[in-house]
Order: structure tokens, then C-alpha cells, then sequence
């Protein structure tokens, strides 16, 4: 029921206007987390480049989620959709040119590292918990 909820809020979201989705708020994600199926939303606000959002569901289950303010994506880790076991993930993040990984952690159904990417700057990344995928990307500090 969640996934097709899901499913549901990406389409709508994908049917606004592309300028509006490249630029998703705090009321279209509130408003894409209801049509997903979930009863209360808690807490909302930007973290690496995603909302991170405090949810419950019809269940009364509380969670984590985040959502990708270009796509509506959302991305929790009790939905149906299978993760990624660590070695899978860091072949996907090696494949995207990052290389010298360190720090690995999973936050809900998306993991964060530090690496170096192709220019060989140090960077903090996060990475899809579903596909590999790197949702977000920051340079860590100015002297590498």
C-alpha cells in the first residue's frame, strides 16, 4: 500500500511544472508525504541537499524518510523497495568515480560517505539506499 502511494506522490509531483519540481518546498513535501499514505508528519527541513522528515503511519510506526526536492522521490526504508547491502554500494559509488571511501554510514534508505571524487577533491556524499545513485554531493573543506 505504501509503495503505490508512493508511486502515486511521484507521479503528481512529476506532473507540476518542471521549474516548480526542480524547486520542491516545504509544502509540496508535506503534501507529497499525505498523498504517500503517511498520517502524521512531525518535523520537516533541508539535510544534505534533501528534506528529512520525522513521519507515522496508519500503523503508528514512526520513521525517518527523506524526499528529493528535484524528483518527490521519497526514500524510507520500510517501504517495499529492496536496499542495497554495503558491497553493492560501494561498487555503485567506485563506478561514479569516487574513490577512497571512508565514513560509511546509513541513514534510513539512503548512506553517507567521504571520498574523493574524479577531481580528487575530498567530498561528503549521499548516495540512494535503492539504487546507488549519489543524491547529493558536497566539497568537505577548502584545502584538500
Amino acid at each position: 500500500m505504501i509503495r503505490s502511494a508512493i508511486a502515486a506522490a511521484v507521479l503528481a509531483i512529476a506532473a507540476v511544472p518542471a521549474a516548480t519540481a526542480a524547486t520542491l518546498d516545504i509544502a509540496g513535501v508535506e503534501k507529497a508525504l499525505r498523498a504517500a499514505g503517511y498520517t502524521h508528519i512531525h518535523e520537516i527541513e533541508r539535510d544534505d541537499g534533501l528534506w528529512e522528515a520525522d513521519v507515522a503511519r496508519a500503523d503508528g510506526r514512526f520513521s525517518e524518510v527523506y524526499v528529493d526536492p528535484k524528483t518527490g522521490e521519497i526514500f524510507d526504508e520500510h517501504d517495499s523497495r529492496k536496499m542495497l547491502d554495503t558491497t553493492e554500494l560501494l561498487q555503485r559509488a567506485q563506478k561514479q568515480g569516487l574513490r577512497d571511501i571512508q565514513g560509511l554510514e546509513r541513514d534510513g534508505a539512503t548512506w553517507t560517505l567521504d571520498a574523493r571524487n574524479a577531481r580528487n577533491q575530498r567530498v561528503e556524499v549521499r548516495l540512494s539506499g535503492i539504487d546507488g545513485r549519489i543524491l547529493h554531493s558536497e566539497r568537505d573543506g577548502w584545502l584538500d
